[in-house]
Parts: C-alpha cells; structure tokens; sequence
C-alpha cells in the first residue's frame, strides 16, 4: 500500500513477456515508476537458483536493479532468500505465471512480502498446441514434412497406405487425464472434431464436455489416444507410467503438453519401442532443456518433440502483463488481492 505516493517498480521481464509490456500494462492502472531489467529466457534455459526453482540465474543483477523498488513484476526472476534479505523495501511480488515457482515463499513471509501470480494466462494457447500435437502424432506431420521439405524426398507418401496412415479425432476414443483450465478447453475442441471424450479428474465436479470416468485406470482402457493436463504435485510425479501405458490399448497415442515429470519417459520409450505406443507428442520433459542423451532422439520416427511452447503466443504475455499490472494496483489502493499466496 502506498498512501497516494508513486509506486516504484521493477519490470524485470525477459524475451518474452518483455518489460516494456509490463511498463505499458501499468501505464493506465496506476502511477509509477519503472525501471526495466531483461532477463535471458527462453534464450538462457531457466533452472535452479539456491533454493527456488525455473528461475534465471540473475540474484545479482535482481538485487541491483531492485534498489528501492517496492514491486518486482517478473516470470523467472530468482526471488531467493538472498535477494529478499538485501532488498528490504520490497513489499509485492507478482510472478507472471501460473505459479510462484521462483519464488521462496517461506522466505517472503517473513520478509512480509505478498506474492501474487497470472493463473489461466496460458490456457487458450496451450489448449490449441495440445490440439496441434495430437494432429501432428495421428497424421506424422513433422515427419513427412521433414522428408520432403529437408530431404526432397516423396516417401512420405509411405503414410499413405494403409499400414502407416494415421488415425482421425472424429470418432477417436480420447481420455484427458485432468480437467483445468486446460484439459475442459482441449475438451470442447475434440468434441467440435467429433472425437469420443473421456474425462478422468477427481477434484472437478459439475457439467463437463464428454463422458466422465471415475477411474484412471478404466480411462486408460478405452483411450485410443490420452491427453495429459494434471496439475504435479507429489502425489502426481510419474503418473503415467509403466502400468499405466501398459493399460493402453495396442498402437495408442500419447500426448503432453502439462508437466514433463507426469509421464515416465523412460517407460513411454519402451513402449514405443516395443510397438504398444504407436506415437506420442511432447512438449515438456523431466529435464529440460531434454538433454542429448535422451532415447526420445531415437525415435524421431514415432514422437513430435517441440521445446515447452504450448504457452508461446503473443496473446499469453500480454495477457500475463495485464493480469500482473491489474494485481499492482489493487495492492497500491489497498483492495484485497486477487491471485495471493502470502
């Protein structure tokens, strides 16, 4: 809370929600000051920093530019014990993601730091690219174009005989393995392609597109094709793995798009390989970047690999900006947050 007097911000954004974007989305919310700090993602890969995680490595140039700052607004920043130690001034945090997970959040409670972050930010854009995925794993998109495109070669015509073509979604038995904000937008999709949708998560209630499944391991069964989009949490780590894809259907299809420690990877390789999966498409991994020696590189063949951009549009940053900048605001005026942690 301010009491009326300019509030000093740091937009410590990066290559994609860019500072500027959050010095704009603030401009018509609140007078401030601003000062900018472009911070390397995606260009520089996120990872640990001291204690927190999916953070660039920047607590010094952090603590430097937060001098006298009372809000940081950032997606990777580090906002370690450190950096809360040395900058004393600060007094809200908001993390323009869909959680704080670079944040020490033990630590900004006893620093009296609220900490507030932009649930939904990414949900449309991540509902299309799951969509994009399941098309491109059913049809061996990447695949035939890499033939023709890369090596002039027409044997991607090879898929279209019967043994190698593809499936369609339109009567396609698809289970979604959680319901957010997410799986429920993926939901209305694949019915508007006519897919067969099958619904497995025990927290969501109410209405819902397709057919609700109590059971993962019956949603399993009868999927020809499964979505990922549950949220991780210990209870969540390995979710899918080698029981479960076993309780696949011969030839399924297997897609995230959520969180890479979700599905064993180890075992969806032998799956793979062994034939019981046919394809699969990921977009997040357990260690990313996904290193060299991954056996997913093996099987360029059988799974569409794309390095974490279901949440990259135009869109998704300036709607983090907004949600962020909207956040401030009702932080300077003393209104109770939205989107708070501590």
């Amino acid at each position: 809370m301010t009491n009326g007097n300019s509030v000093r911000v740091l937009a410590a954004g990066d290559h994609f929600i860019l500072p500027s974007l959050i010095r704009e989305a603030l401009a018509p919310e609140l007078p401030c000051e601003v000062t900018e700090l472009t911070l390397g993602w995606p260009l520089d890969p996120f990872g640990p920093v001291a204690e927190v995680t999916e953070a660039s490595d920047a607590e010094d140039e952090l603590i430097e530019a937060l001098t006298g700052a009372q809000v940081l607004v950032t997606q990777m920043g580090p906002v370690t014990e450190r950096v809360l130690d040395a900058c004393p001034d600060l007094k809200l945090v908001v993390v323009c993601r869909g959680g704080p997970v670079n944040v020490n959040l033990d630590a900004a409670k006893r620093h009296d730091v609220r900490v507030c972050y932009a649930p939904g930010r990414n949900a449309a854009a991540t509902a299309e690219f799951t969509i994009g995925l399941m098309l491109a794993a059913l049809r061996r998109i990447p695949q035939a174009h890499d033939l023709l495109a890369r090596r002039s070669s027409w044997e991607g015509a090879t898929y279209y005989t019967y043994e190698h073509s593809g499936l369609e979604l339109e009567d396609l038995p698809v289970g979604l393995v959680g319901y957010g904000a997410v799986g429920s937008r993926v939901a209305r999709v694949l019915c508007a392609f006519g897919a067969r949708v099958m619904v497995h998560d025990p927290y969501v209630h109410g209405e819902i597109h397709g057919l609700r499944v109590t059971s993962l391991d019956e949603l399993l069964r009868k999927s020809q094709l499964i979505t990922i989009h549950a949220r991780l949490t210990p209870e969540t780590d390995g979710l899918i793995g080698a029981r479960e894809l076993a309780l696949l259907p011969k030839g399924a299809v297997v897609v995230n798009a959520a969180r890479g420690p979700l599905l064993d990877e180890e075992a969806l390789c032998d799956a793979l390989e062994t034939g019981h999966v046919s394809s699969a498409a990921l977009d997040t991994y357990v260690q990313e970047p996904l290193p060299p020696t991954s056996r997913l590189h093996a099987l360029a063949d059988r799974v569409v690999l794309t390095p974490h951009l279901g949440g990259a549009s135009r869109p998704v940053a300036e709607k983090a900006a907004a949600i962020a900048a909207a956040e401030v605001a009702r932080w300077s005026r003393g209104e109770p947050l939205a989107h708070c942690l501590t």
